[in-house]
């Protein structure tokens, strides 16, 4: 996933079908300048973890 996709998805309202290794997640902020996302798998809310953005995939 690209910086710019993931940017739209933190700021949109419905919820975007994204995985991290395979894995359902949600994607709670990015930090632009490290090309990093905060996530956590979705029935995870307590593991919140920094991964790189181009790791994610929507589909």
């Amino acid at each position: 996933m690209d910086i710019e996709r993931a940017n739209e998805i933190v700021s949109s309202p419905d919820m975007a079908n994204v995985t991290y290794d395979g894995a359902p997640v949600y994607i709670q902020n990015v930090n632009q300048g490290k090309k990093m996302a905060y996530i956590y798998p979705l029935n995870q809310p307590d593991k919140l973890q920094e991964v790189p953005v181009d790791s994610l995939v929507e589909y």
